[in-house]
């Protein structure tokens, strides 16, 4: 490939050949293939056997006691009878049934049996549906069911979850279902302009601000009311003597009709009684009303002669949206859009609803002890399941995914109890950031240094970064799972400016011990000073510290007494009272990145170097990713030297070396395929069979010590020397980051190796999986700027991503002893003071002083921030943090409606959806008027303020309303961008420890290395086998399920199913939207390749659709001229020529090639390569001399960048003499109709790019296909240039004209 040539700019069927065809792939070299086929073998050995002694998916049938009697499932032998039970009540037909057990030939069946287990239960069995007494708890969750179903719940407020959480945008996007009769599609003829049909991109403008109305839900009709109310009635509880009698709820239900019925719950089911809201008499009525059914549904559908007419409308409704679109959420929080609706938040959209304020009593009875669950021993019970079996380990898997998301969310609530004050401390003598909690059997403490244990770290920024490690250090323990070894549930969550720690209560944890006890039984008891040792622990410390290549080292206590541990002294072993071993503080699993604190910490500083300018803290950890990264490289290393010994030993005659023994460790034996696999074949055979016979690496050893530099001292001249070596391997790798890792992450970018970042969270990722902490921020930006023009992106994406960070921290000091009132304020003064400045210069906090008189004690230092020290604190913060000086008017180059996304994520801020006012409107109008200044996306009002209100309060400053009062007894106040009330919520801000199932993923794997193999069919089982497992484990509505539905989506439309891939990526939509966020990076992508596949499928209205979408979403997170929009953008020019529309086409490939020109220069291959594309497009858009220049451009840069010989250089010169023979021609007859329908059908060839799958971020094109290398090559079309007019034409039929150098004039076709 030439120099700066990227692969965004590959041809329709390049991507998948590599997939047909496994010869140019890694797994080309033989113990490539042996390895990938035993891991296939040995990870779903059990899956495949199992689809070939059973039929995994069959239907049965279900007798019913009602109408209609009678219904059908199906089900799946990997499912439980639960399971089952569950689909019953989920089919609109017996959706009234929820208190029921289930018959199987006369006996009743286990519901948590398995299906397989049931004798005799094949396709075509009847099982029976018996009802079952109602119980207390199964009457009030049946009344809940209820509401939901027929559609009476009402709105639920949720502090963890935030307004509209789970919104999805997808059923608003585009007419789906209409797709066939799109007024778009492929059989339309004729160009735009002349024919004047419109497409969804018609009115596109790619230079216009970004619209916020693109993440807000259209107005939609009410669904149809099936009741007025239904709650339940102020006569409970029922007393004990009615108790007795088995009354269990009374509920109360007004129909549409206008009656109100009391109901009274039975354990035989539900009948209308006497009572009314001011007697009491819960006996049944007297004959004729004395309604009666089973179900509650069942008897409103009796009382209410509207009532099934009204339901079945609301079903009609509901079936119009995507069913993954309403789904409850079960295994994951649902992401809260940083934008809502206004309407959302006015007095009218909260209804009145009785039960709203009865759910709690609903859900969890009287006492409320029904949702007091011991979440260690669950944990802990779930993790010690069997898992020998491939169903064992899906059941596991399946409850450890269910109960850490309960865990986490029963957290998260407590969390947000915790930080507003409304949980008593367990020691409230003590200072707040001591302070202890115990809720709902869940631990709680803050992320700070209450009690002094991080003193000499950095106090409480060490403190608040070691919980942040110490969940990560959890979630790879965990990813390890390793038996014997617990770890209790671990959560933080940040809100309010406080961070907040949630745990399971580890049994003993909080025992008294004898004063000769440590509190711990393995590692450092108080810091370094005094060490525990218990040698039950070595064996499963030895497994973690073998995993995460940690070296098992000494380390001595305050006595210079000498302890051997297997991890950092940091890690705590702790054996509970229940007998389990359990492995505690693990922030500490990798060295500290010494030279950042060689060059940044006090310790290491010059004497002379001004206190305040030192690092905040001292953990800076490296990250694990970076361990694995240089593992590898040494590895590699290694095997390519022991090689090196035994060809030479071969050709000294001595051959004893090729037969000792391969690696026994799997682990070892992959990582030595992969560097195997990677390696440059020889000529030579003898070199071939040294690298099949295989190295012995048993010798080699990599791991590093985690406790240099960290204070240890050893005694002896020998531990000293082994001391040094280990601080030199830290050294090491310190230097493998900043020489390797860090540069060959700005080349893969700067080549359009892989997917460039296109906000703060991508970016962070991106750094994260390459092993770069987030505190090399600065360092990338200066990096980026020494790179060039295309690297300017990513500058400002990390300059952007620092000043986000550092307004997040002045925020959080702020807010963390703010009385809650006062949040909102707090938090628009702040983001006045930061982003608000080119409208008011001198923001003005609204405080309400009847607020100040009841917390006298508070500190408002936030009301004396200004818009200067706001500036200065910023450059402080970015400086200490990242050590990087912004630029001279930095603060005149945000972007604004980008950065306040940025700075809305991470605190948790729902703002209300509006047009905010950045600039005076003068500017506005004049900026309208001209091209967008900065990137900024913002369309603002007049004032940035709607329904404005005065408050009755007397405020510091004035009221918030419009300053141009009506009468002008006012004061009139300057406009400012944000007002309190524009902070609509703010929600918890959540990272937890949950593992991803490994099952599941090596289904996938397995899958893929079967398609790469060649074996579509088993690979295709295998990746619906993970699909099913993922769904099974995670349930449906999950990150990582969405993720897998992109996955699969990607592989099915390369290997040429694209109707299965096009409802895969529709899933993919829906799923991103609603977990992830509607403006997350990966819901775009899958915006962008759902566009990508319905096109394939022949949708293309539908297709522009989302193009369109996520070009608009786009604008919102990042602006303008993103790297990789160049190939969104392609993809769009090519769908609008598929239709015809070759203008608009053509200026979309032009506005491709500007962008290209300013990121890669005008001599590049990138912009050869769209040149080439426009060329064609201006020929078919009737602009021939034009199209000869571009041709002529794009040829002169082949050849000067390729070579004459390059295959992309002679296809540019056969173009350009075609181009210019017709030119000449069309110009010679130009007054002569028959040459002008000449030109028409001699130059229309299909452009020879094709749409191609969006990377995702730091995902290079060849991992798409898991195949070759496809940036070897720009990949045009290999079909001649008459074949391909031909095939524009629809296969019409024309006189071929062979394709020379010396072309005659084309003859015109009769």
């Amino acid at each position: 490939m030439g120099e700066g040539e990227s692969d965004v700019f590959t041809f329709s069927d390049s991507s998948c050949e590599h997939l047909k065809s496994s010869e140019d792939g890694p797994i080309s070299s033989q113990n490539g293939r042996n390895g990938q086929n035993a891991a296939l073998e040995t990870s779903m050995d059990g899956v495949v056997r199992e689809e070939q002694s059973v039929d995994n998916v069959f239907q049965i049938n279900i007798t019913l006691p009602h109408h209609p009697y009678a219904t059908q499932v199906m089900v799946s032998t990997q499912e439980q009878v639960q399971d089952l039970r569950q689909s019953i009540i989920d089919i609109p037909g017996t959706f009234q049934y929820t208190c029921f057990h289930l018959e199987y030939n006369g006996a009743r069946v286990n519901d948590f049996a398995e299906l397989l287990e049931i004798k005799g239960l094949a396709a075509g069995s009847t099982m029976k549906l018996l009802e079952d007494p109602y119980t207390e708890k199964e009457a009030r969750m049946h009344m809940i069911r209820v509401r939901e179903i027929i559609g009476a719940a009402g709105d639920r407020f949720d502090m963890v979850h935030g307004i509209s959480a789970g919104l999805s945008l997808h059923d608003t996007i585009s007419p789906w279902k209409d797709s066939e009769n799109s007024a778009v599609s492929r059989e339309n003829s004729g160009d735009s302009k002349s024919s004047g049909i419109k497409n969804p991109l018609t009115d596109y403008k790619f230079d216009a601000p970004a619209s916020i109305r693109t993440l807000l839900p259209p107005i939609q009709d009410p669904l149809p009311k099936t009741v007025k109310s239904i709650g339940a009635s102020t006569w409970n509880p029922p007393p004990p003597y009615l108790r007795q009698k088995g009354h269990l709820l009374y509920v109360q239900v007004t129909t549409n009709e206008g009656e109100q019925y009391q109901i009274t719950s039975h354990v035989s089911g539900f009948f209308v009684n006497k009572s009314s809201n001011s007697k009491f008499d819960p006996f049944p009525r007297a004959a004729p009303k004395n309604a009666a059914a089973h179900s509650l549904f069942t008897l409103i559908g009796i009382l209410s002669p509207s009532f099934d007419n009204s339901f079945s409308a609301l079903l009609e409704a509901n079936n119009k949206r995507d069913p993954l679109a309403s789904y409850q959420f079960t295994s994951a929080i649902p992401s809260s859009p940083w934008l809502v609706d206004a309407t959302a938040l006015s007095l009218s959209a909260h209804q009145p609803d009785l039960t709203r304020s009865q759910e709690t009593y609903l859900m969890s009875g009287i006492d409320n002890t029904e949702t007091l669950r011991d979440w260690n021993e669950e944990i802990q019970s779930a993790k010690e399941l069997p898992k020998e079996s491939v169903q064992e380990r899906v059941f596991r898997e399946r409850l450890m995914s269910k109960i850490s998301a309960e865990f986490n969310e029963a957290a998260a609530r407590g969390a947000v109890l915790v930080a507003r004050g409304e949980v008593a401390p367990l020691n409230p003598t003590e200072g707040t950031d001591a302070q202890i909690f115990v809720f709902n059997n869940i631990f709680y403490s803050f992320g700070a240094d209450g009690v002094g244990t991080f003193t000499s770290e950095g106090g409480d920024e060490a403190a608040r970064v070691a919980v942040g490690k110490d969940v990560s250090g959890v979630k790879a323990v965990n990813q390890l799972d390793i038996s014997d070894l617990s770890t209790p549930g671990t959560m933080i969550v940040d809100y309010l400016g406080k961070r907040i720690v949630a745990q399971s209560i580890v049994p003993g944890i909080f025992k008294p011990r004898e004063p000769e006890e440590h509190q711990v039984d393995y590692g450092g008891v108080e810091g370094r000073e005094v060490v525990a040792h218990n040698d039950t622990f070595v064996s499963v410390f030895s497994k973690v510290s073998n995993a995460l290549k940690v070296k098992k080292h000494p380390v001595w206590d305050k006595e210079g007494t000498k302890h051997v541990l297997e991890g950092s002294v940091e890690t705590k072993g702790l054996l509970g009272t229940d007998g389990r071993k359990y492995i505690l503080d693990l922030y500490r699993l990798t060295p500290l990145d010494i030279q950042w604190l060689e060059e940044y910490w006090s310790d290491f500083c010059q004497a002379d170097k001004p206190k305040d300018r030192n690092y905040p803290h001292r953990m800076t950890v490296l990250r694990p990713e970076l361990i694995e990264a240089y593992w590898r490289l040494k590895m590699g290393e290694y095997v390519k030297e022991k090689i090196g010994k035994q060809k030479k030993t071969i050709e000294n005659g001595n051959d004893s070396e090729m037969h000792k023994p391969l690696l026994s460790s799997a682990e070892d034996q992959s990582g030595l395929e992969r560097v195997n696999g990677a390696s440059a074949k020889t000529p030579d055979e003898r070199d071939s069979n040294v690298e099949q016979e295989g190295v012995d690496t048993t010798t080699f050893s990599l791991a590093f010590n985690p406790d240099v530099f960290c204070g240890q001292m050893p005694q002896t001249d020998e531990e000293k020397e082994e001391w040094a070596i280990d601080e030199s391997n830290v050294r090491a790798l310190c230097g493998f980051l900043h020489e390797k890792a860090m540069p060959e992450m700005m080349q893969d970018l700067k080549e359009g190796e892989v997917g460039f970042p296109m906000d703060g969270q991508s970016l962070s990722r991106l750094m994260h999986k390459r092993g770069i902490n987030i505190r090399y921020l600065g360092k990338l930006a200066t990096l980026a700027d020494e790179q060039g023009s295309r690297l300017q992106a990513l500058e400002a994406l990390a300059t952007q991503e620092m000043i986000a960070r550092a307004f997040k921290h002045l925020a959080n000091r702020h807010l963390k002893d703010l009385p809650i009132p006062f949040g909102q304020t707090c938090l628009a003064h702040l983001l006045n003071c930061l982003l608000g400045v080119g409208l008011n210069s001198t923001p003005e906090a609204q405080l309400d002083e009847d607020l100040q008189d009841l917390f006298k004690d508070a500190n408002y230092s936030f009301a004396q921030v200004t818009a200067t020290s706001m500036k200065a604190d910023i450059e402080n913060e970015v400086q200490l943090r990242y050590r990087f000086g912004l630029e001279e008017g930095w603060i005149s180059n945000i972007k604004h409606v980008q950065l306040l996304r940025e700075i809305s994520l991470k605190l948790g801020l729902q703002l209300v959806a509006k047009d905010y006012q950045f600039i005076p409107a003068a500017e506005v109008a004049k900026e309208e008027s001209g091209p967008v200044v900065n990137g900024d996306s913002a369309h603002p009002l007049a004032n940035g303020h709607t329904n404005g209100t005065s408050s009755k309060k007397k405020r510091k400053n004035g009221d918030n309303s419009s300053p141009a009062s009506a009468n002008g007894s006012q004061p009139i106040r300057r406009p400012e961008t944000f007002t309190p009330d524009d902070i609509a919520n703010l929600v918890p801000v959540i990272k937890d420890a949950c593992a991803r199932s490994l099952l599941a993923e090596e289904a996938l794997e397995a899958g893929r290395i079967s398609i790469l193999q060649n074996n579509k069919e088993l690979g295709q089982e295998l990746l619906l086998e993970s699909l099913s497992l993922h769904e099974q484990i995670y349930g449906v509505l999950h990150p990582e399920v969405a993720r897998v539905y992109h996955q699969l989506a990607m592989l099915y439309y390369q290997l040429g199913e694209k109707a299965a891939a096009v409802e895969l990526a529709h899933k993919a939509v829906v799923i991103s939207e609603r977990t992830l966020g509607i403006d997350s990076t990966e819901t775009i992508l899958s915006y962008l390749n759902l566009g990508l596949f319905e096109h394939g499928n022949g949708n293309t209205e539908v297709a522009l659709s989302c193009m369109r979408h996520a070009l608009e979403l786009w604008k919102i997170i990042y602006g303008l001229k993103h790297p990789d929009s160049i190939t969104t953008i392609n993809n769009g020019a090519v769908m609008l020529q598929s239709v015809k529309f070759y203008h608009e086409s053509r200026l979309w490939f032009e506005t491709s090639l500007a962008i290209c020109e300013e990121l890669s220069g005008r001599i590049s291959v990138n912009t050869a390569t769209l040149s080439f594309q426009l060329a064609q497009a201006l020929a078919l858009d009737h602009e021939p001399k034009v199209a000869v220049q571009r041709m002529r451009d794009a040829y002169s840069i082949f050849l000067a960048k390729l070579g004459p010989e390059d295959r992309n250089t002679k296809e540019a010169e056969t173009w350009l003499e075609q181009l210019t023979q017709n030119a000449v021609s069309i110009a010679r007859h130009a007054k002569d109709l028959q040459a002008r329908k000449m030109r028409k059908v001699l130059l229309t060839p299909k452009v020879t790019l094709g749409t191609r799958p969006q990377p995702q971020v730091g995902q290079s094109p060849a991992d798409l296909v898991n195949g070759g290398d496809s940036r070897n090559t720009i990949a045009f079309d290999p079909r001649s240039i008459d074949e391909l007019m031909k095939y524009i034409e629809g296969g019409a039929e024309t006189l071929k004209q062979p394709a020379t150098k010396k072309r005659t004039t084309p003859r015109r076709r009769a």
